[in-house]
């Protein structure tokens, strides 16, 4: 009796207990270099930043001193610290997304310049692993805001930020290459940081979160516990060591969500790349974990989010001040900031939600932010990019071809050779398609191998065909996504409404025999004994959408904005007779779709009648003048020369913005 009160005793700890080891995704991520994308839309882009961005990005470094610095610190050359004492991490990152290239582009000429980099980067490391050039080129005099010794000034540092994006480089240049030049590098820094901080040692954490996501990785690749506890400590440690911050113009610590203990946040505050970061930090830990209070804070944290804080984009930070989330449902558009670095930390944090939960309401919200919010920060050149994404604009915007700040133009050179991990998904005996992007896969499930090769011109049609190739006839599942816009509902919440329900019904085929969908959180599940030569077909109708905000979004009161599929349009003056913000659309316009091959690398544009608005400078009168209108894809725009923009177009004569007419001649 005395060993079964023990054992219950054991048990009910046990279960008591928020974490438990060696836990994982609920769904897996197919891996990138497992998947090869093939389509119109996403594999030029991705050649353009494997033949363009990548040097481009390493040519600016080159010439804005971030290479030199870690020359200079490693005793190569001499000379002073260059730039800003975040700088080394915009190296970082680009090593990170030319090893995703080399993963899937053998390059000789790539890889030697990593090589010779990552021996500067070597040199620059301390004999105890310290690693930030601003301080051992010059320990007495470093970058403003270094602060004065190690790790004295975190919350504004970026000491830890900085190696953070070094262990994930080091864990890609790793997976590429086989090589461990990088990898020990991360390694002896990693060891260093765990003798630093920690219980009984130094608690508090870094000012700008990412460190999080490195050690996970660095976890993972060499299965040292100690990486996976130190990111936890990092995370744990938040909202108990608040410190004032003198160069910190943007207020409190809801500033770095160090406001209050991780577990106990509900809300989105504060630096919306720092937020996204640590949610998706949060993420990989529970996953690693289990711990059950990490997943409900992120939870409810993307609650709030997706009910009040995402712009129709996708972008999240409303504020240019602190490049920050603002109050809920304050969503303005001229003013709106939706950095780049904010839409990719966005797309992680959904994706790796979506991995803990299997639920596709978090693929709608990456989808949305991919083709809009993300897309719309690079130009089509590859070398001109936006920092901020407003969704309105009196013409004082266009892209840069670089910034002082350059984290948006590496982390997009990052990205965008990763998107092929997001596109599938595997949990045991099922297969998730998330994503519709033409090429093929090969993906290891329970039990079996199934090769699916998509065919489609998504995002322009929204006819899919797959077609399954197990290596086994045998019965498993493959999940394909429904998406919330083809169920006429833009985003999982009740932040924006289509105010034009459509009637048109997705339609599934297998093998050209249509079959009822069986929806369970949002994927159409399949599941049948798949045979070599089977074919799915998807059919989503794509009618073009007017979609309205809640009624708390002040600044779209009256207001519309158009949607065809997965892309969100916006009016742009080229197209409308030199301007767009005096155009009133009203609300039972009709619209046609039309592809034009040659405009913007091709796009489908809107196209239907509007009224123009013009002041009488007289009488102050209204003149309405029926006109021609064009709506372009809104990640296309401030392709043609800077001029008037707007995503969200006025219905009602109220919120309309007439335009004085030119003067007259005689």
């Amino acid at each position: 009796m005395e060993k079964i009160i023990i054992l219950l005793t054991i048990l009910l700890i046990l279960m008591s207990c928020t974490t438990s080891p060696e836990k994982t995704f609920q769904v897996q991520q197919v891996p990138f270099t497992d998947v090869k994308i093939g389509d119109e839309f996403w594999a030029p882009r991705m050649e353009t930043n494997r033949r363009v961005t990548i040097p481009y990005d390493f040519k600016k470094c080159e010439e804005t001193g971030r290479i030199n610095n870690f020359a200079k610190a490693g005793g190569l050359i001499e000379g002073k610290f260059e730039g800003i004492r975040y700088n080394d991490s915009d190296v970082y990152k680009i090593i990170e997304g030319a090893s995703y290239s080399l993963s899937l582009h053998p390059d000789p000429e790539l890889e030697k310049y990593l090589d010779d980099l990552i021996y500067k980067i070597a040199a620059a490391q301390e004999d105890d692993g310290y690693l930030y050039t601003t301080r051992t080129i010059d320990p007495e005099h470093p970058a403003r805001a270094a602060g004065d010794t190690r790790w004295s000034y975190l919350i504004h540092s970026h000491e830890l930020y900085n190696v953070g994006h070094m262990y994930e480089a080091a864990v890609a240049f790793y997976q590429a290459t086989g090589k461990r030049s990088l990898l020990d590098v991360a390694i002896k820094s990693a060891d260093l940081i765990d003798s630093v901080f920690g219980p009984g040692k130094r608690h508090d954490p870094s000012g700008h979160q990412e460190i999080e996501i490195g050690l996970t990785k660095l976890y993972k690749v060499t299965g040292d516990k100690k990486y996976l506890k130190l990111a936890k400590f990092f995370l744990d440690q938040r909202g108990h060591y608040i410190k004032r911050d003198p160069y910190n113009a943007y207020g409190n610590a809801e500033y770095t969500q160090d406001h209050k203990p991780v577990v106990d946040q509900d809300e989105a505050v504060g630096h919306a790349v720092r937020a996204g970061y640590m949610y998706s930090g949060m993420a990989d830990v529970a996953a690693l974990t289990g711990n059950i209070e990490y997943i409900k804070a992120i939870d409810r944290i993307w609650e709030n989010v997706v009910f009040k804080k995402l712009y129709i984009t996708g972008g999240i930070g409303a504020r240019q001040k602190g490049e920050a989330f603002g109050d809920n449902y304050e969503l303005p558009n001229r003013t709106a900031y939706n950095e780049t670095c904010a839409a990719i930390a966005n797309m992680m944090w959904n994706h790796r939600l979506f991995l803990l939960h299997g639920d596709a309401k978090y693929i709608d919200v990456l989808e949305r932010t991919l083709y809009n919010g993300f897309l719309s920060g690079v130009g089509m050149n590859g070398e001109e990019f936006f920092y901020p994404n407003p969704l309105e604009s009196t013409g004082n915007h266009k892209r840069s071809p670089w910034f002082d700040c350059a984290c948006c133009p590496v982390n997009i050179v990052r990205f965008l050779p990763s998107l092929p991990g997001y596109v599938y998904g595997f949990q045991d005996d099922i297969v998730y398609v998330n994503l519709f992007i033409q090429g093929t896969s090969t993906i290891k499930i329970k039990n079996n191998t199934v090769k699916l090769r998509q065919d489609t011109q998504y995002p322009w049609d929204g006819n899919i065909k797959i077609s399954v190739d197990p290596d086994l006839s045998k019965k498993f599942t493959i999940n394909v996504r429904i998406p919330g816009w083809s169920q006429n509902k833009p985003v999982p919440s009740d932040l924006y409404r289509y105010i034009n329900t459509s009637k048109e019904k997705v339609a599934l085929k297998i093998n050209g025999e249509k079959i009822d969908i069986d929806l369970n959180k949002g994927f159409a599940c399949i599941r049948r004994k798949w045979k070599n030569g089977d074919v799915i077909e998807l059919n989503l109708p794509m009618p073009i959408r007017k979609v309205v905000s809640h009624e708390k979004v002040k600044d779209n009161q009256g207001k519309i904005a158009l949607e065809r599929g997965p892309i969100v349009y916006c009016a742009e003056w080229p197209d409308n007779g030199g301007h767009a913000l005096n155009l009133l659309v009203p609300e039972k316009m009709e619209f046609q779709a039309i592809h034009k091959s040659g405009l913007l690398n091709g796009v489908t544009i809107l196209t239907g009648k509007a009224l123009g608005l013009y002041k009488n400078k007289d009488d102050g009168s209204i003149e309405k003048r029926e006109q021609d209108f064009t709506a372009i894809p809104y990640y296309a725009w401030a392709h043609r020369g800077q001029g008037e923009m707007t995503v969200w177009l006025p219905y009602d004569e109220a919120t309309a913005k007439p335009l004085s007419p030119p003067n007259k001649t005689r």
